[in-house]
C-alpha cells in the first residue's frame, strides 16, 4: 500500500466516520455548512433504505413491487413537502414472481441454488419433475428437428459449463501458471463443446439466421424448446464470485420454466447429465402474468425562485432486477438523490433554479424512462443547468468529469473548488471528458448536449458480487459513504442553482486530446460504464454469464469498477491515451465531425417480446 493510499484512506476514514467534527471550508457559505450538518449528522438515508430494500424489496419494471417503491418514495416526499407524482411514458410486460424452489432428486438429493428468470412462467404451483437433458450433437436441422419431442417434459440445460467456480483472484493468488492455464484450456474445450452441441442443430440460437424476406423471423432455440413441450431451460447465472447468481434477462417462453443457477449447482446436474448419471430436477415456481401495465418514472419537483424556469436535476434509475432487493444497483443511487431533496428542502428551501428528482424505471432494459423523459420535455433540457446522475453501487463519489460540455467542465471545477477541503481530496476532476453513451441514465442527457454529470464511486466489489446478483441486499450497503454521497449531491445541486451564468453547450472535439484530462488518461463520461455481456440475450438465455469485473483506475489510489458493454448504446469511453481522456464510447458510425453522435435514441415505450 502506498503512502499516497493510506494518506486517502485516513481522509476518507475522517470525512465519512466523523460528521460532527470540524470541517475545513474554503467559503465561509452558510447553506454549505448547513448541508453539511444535515446530510453527515442527520441523515435518514439508513432509515430510508430499511424500507426500501427489506419491507418493499426489488422493484422490477412491470411488477407490484415497483408500484409499491413509487407509492413509498411519493408519500415520503409529501411528507417533506415536496410535490412528487408518476410520469407514464409507455407500458410493459405485467409479472408478479412468486416463490421458486428447485430441487435434484436422482441420482441424490439435494436442494439447488437458483431462482426463475424474470417474466417466465411458472409451475402452477405444482412440482414438475423431470431429467435434466443436454442438446444433442446431430448432423443437421432434420436430424435436430427429428429429436427435438425428446424434450417433452425435460429439463434443458442451457449454458456451457465450468471446469471451476473459483473466482478468478483465487486462482491468481494461489493457483501456479501452469494450473491457471489448464483451467482456461479445459473451460474453452468445455464451452467449445457445448457450442458445437447447440450449433449442430444448424438452427442458430436467436433470431435472423434463415429468416425469409417479408415473413415471420424464424424460432429461436428457446421458443422451439418450448413449443415441443420442455418442461423447463436452465442457464448458469453464476458470476465470478462465491454464492452469487445473476437474474438479468427476460424469459421469452410460454411453458417452460426458465431457471437461472449458481455456478456450483449448475455444474454439478451439467456433468451428471454429461456422464449419463441420470440427473432429475423437481421444480415448484411461482409467478403471475398481469397483462400489459402502465411504465412510468416517479418525479418530484421543487420550484425555483428568480430562474425557475431553469432546471438543476437529481438522477438515479429507480428500477431493479430482482434476485435480490436492488440495494446497490440502483437502490442506493435512489436513496442518494431522495436524501440530497431532503436536505435541500431543510438548508436551501427557496432555490434559484427548480430542481428536479427524476427516479427512472425501464433503465435496465436499455434506459427507457430516462429516453422518454429526454423526448417528452425538451424545454427541461434546453434550460439543464445541471443534472447529476449515480449509479454504481454503495461506494463513495470518487471521481466526475465535464461529459464533454467545454463551460460545463469550468463551471463543474468552480463548484468543487467550493466543496470542504476534505471533499476536493476524495471527488477527482477527471476533465472536460466526453459524454456517457450508454449504460447508465445520464447518457440519455448526454446525447443532446446537456451537462449532465456522472458520479463515479469506488467499487466495493459492485462487480462481480453485487451488480444483478442474488447478494444485493441491505447488508452490502456503506451507510456512512451513502451519506456522503448525497451530502456531495446536495451540495452541487446547491452551487448550480445559485450560479449566476448558465452553462453553454459548446462541445469539445472527441477527435482530439482532452487538454484537461489528468496525466495518465482521463475516463470518458464520468458515470457508469455500459454493460458487458450477460451470456443471454433477451430471447435466448443460451451460454455462460460473463461479466468484465477487473477494476480500472489510473490516477485515483482506490478501484473502480470497470466499464461494461451496453446492448442499449454505445459504452462509456474507456481510458484514453496518455492525456487524453475517453472519448466518451465513440457511439458508433452515425457520429458529427467532433464525434458526437447525430441522433439520440428515444427508448422502448413498450415491451414487444410476447
Amino acid at each position: 500500500m502506498t503512502i499516497r493510499t493510506l494518506v486517502s484512506a485516513a481522509v476518507a476514514l475522517s470525512l465519512l466516520s466523523a460528521g460532527s467534527g470540524a470541517q475545513t471550508f474554503p467559503t465561509n457559505d452558510p447553506v454549505l455548512k448547513k448541508i453539511w450538518d444535515i446530510g453527515m449528522n442527520q441523515s435518514k438515508a439508513q432509515e430510508m433504505g430499511q424500507v426500501m430494500f427489506d419491507s418493499i424489496g426489488p422493484r422490477l419494471v412491470g411488477s407490484p413491487g415497483i408500484k409499491s417503491a413509487s407509492d413509498w418514495v411519493i408519500k415520503t416526499y409529501k411528507s417533506w413537502g415536496i410535490d412528487a407524482k408518476t410520469e407514464q411514458y409507455g407500458t410493459w410486460r405485467g409479472w408478479d414472481r412468486g416463490y421458486t424452489h428447485i430441487d435434484l432428486v436422482k441420482p441424490r438429493v439435494r436442494t439447488l441454488e437458483g431462482l426463475m428468470t424474470a417474466w417466465s412462467p411458472g409451475t402452477g404451483g405444482k412440482d414438475v419433475v423431470g431429467d435434466a437433458i443436454l442438446l444433442p450433437m446431430v448432423h443437421d436441422s432434420t436430424e435436430f428437428l427429428k429429436w427435438l419431442p425428446n424434450v417433452k417434459g425435460k429439463y434443458v440445460l442451457m449454458s456451457a459449463p465450468r471446469m471451476s467456480c473459483r473466482p478468478n483472484a483465487e486462482w491468481e493468488e494461489f493457483a501456479t501458471p501452469a494450473e491457471i492455464a489448464r483451467r482456461d484450456s479445459i473451460n474453452n474445450a468445455m464451452t467449445a463443446a457445448f457450442n458445437n452441441r447447440q450449433n449442430s442443430s444448424g438452427l442458430g440460437g436467436g433470431r435472423g439466421r434463415g429468416a425469409n424476406a417479408g415473413g415471420p423471423p424464424p424460432l429461436t432455440m428457446n421458443e422451439r424448446l418450448d413449443r415441443a413441450g420442455a418442461a423447463g431451460l436452465i442457464a448458469m447465472g453464476g458470476g465470478d464470485a462465491w454464492g452469487t447468481y445473476v437474474v438479468g434477462a427476460q424469459a421469452r417462453t410460454t411453458h417452460a420454466v426458465m431457471l437461472t443457477m449458481s455456478c456450483e449447482d449448475y455444474t454439478l446436474v451439467y456433468r451428471l447429465a454429461e456422464k449419463n448419471q441420470g440427473p432429475v430436477v423437481r421444480v415448484n415456481a411461482e409467478s403471475k402474468a398481469l397483462g400489459m401495465v402502465p411504465a412510468f418514472n416517479t418525479i418530484a419537483t421543487v420550484k425555483g425562485g428568480a430562474k425557475a424556469d431553469e432546471y438543476v436535476m437529481f438522477s438515479a434509475h429507480f428500477d431493479s432486477w430482482d434476485a435480490g432487493s436492488g440495494a446497490t444497483d440502483n437502490g442506493t443511487g435512489t436513496l442518494v438523490m431522495m436524501e440530497a431533496m431532503r436536505i435541500l428542502k431543510l438548508a436551501y428551501p427557496n432555490p434559484n433554479r427548480t430542481f428536479i428528482a427524476g427516479h427512472w424505471s425501464g433503465e435496465e432494459q436499455g434506459l427507457n424512462g430516462s429516453r422518454a423523459f429526454t423526448a417528452d420535455h425538451p424545454e427541461v433540457l434546453a434550460k439543464l443547468q445541471a443534472l447529476f446522475n449515480q449509479d454504481n453501487g454503495t461506494g463513495r463519489i470518487q471521481s466526475t468529469s465535464g461529459v464533454g460540455m467545454i463551460n460545463g467542465a469550468a463551471h463543474l471545477q468552480q463548484w468543487l473548488a467550493k466543496l470542504p477541503r476534505e471533499l476536493q481530496e476524495q471527488v477527482r476532476f477527471s476533465g472536460i471528458g466526453g459524454p456517457a453513451t450508454g449504460g447508465t441514465d445520464n447518457a440519455s442527457f448526454d446525447c443532446y448536449g446537456t451537462p449532465a454529470f456522472g458520479l463515479s464511486s469506488i467499487s466495493w466489489d459492485y462487480n462481480p458480487y453485487t451488480h444483478h446478483t442474488n447478494r444485493d441486499t441491505y447488508d452490502k450497503v456503506v451507510w456512512d459513504q451513502v451519506k456522503g454521497n448525497a451530502t456531495i449531491a446536495a451540495m452541487l445541486a446547491y452551487l448550480a442553482s445559485e450560479d449566476p451564468s448558465f452553462i453553454t453547450r459548446e462541445r469539445r472535439n472527441l477527435n482530439e486530446p482532452d487538454p484537461l484530462a489528468p496525466v495518465g488518461g482521463g475516463r470518458g463520461g464520468g458515470g457508469r460504464g455500459g454493460r458487458g455481456g450477460r451470456g443471454a440475450a433477451n430471447d435466448d438465455v443460451a451460454g455462460k454469464v460473463t461479466r468484465s469485473g477487473d477494476s480500472v483506475t489510473v490516477t485515483f489510489t482506490f478501484p473502480v469498477n470497470a466499464s461494461r458493454g451496453d446492448s442499449a448504446g454505445g459504452g462509456r469511453g474507456g481510458r484514453g491515451a496518455a492525456g487524453r481522456g475517453g472519448g466518451g464510447g465513440g457511439g458508433g458510425a452515425d457520429v458529427d465531425a467532433l464525434g458526437w453522435a447525430k441522433t439520440c435514441n428515444k427508448g422502448a415505450r413498450t415491451d414487444g417480446g410476447h
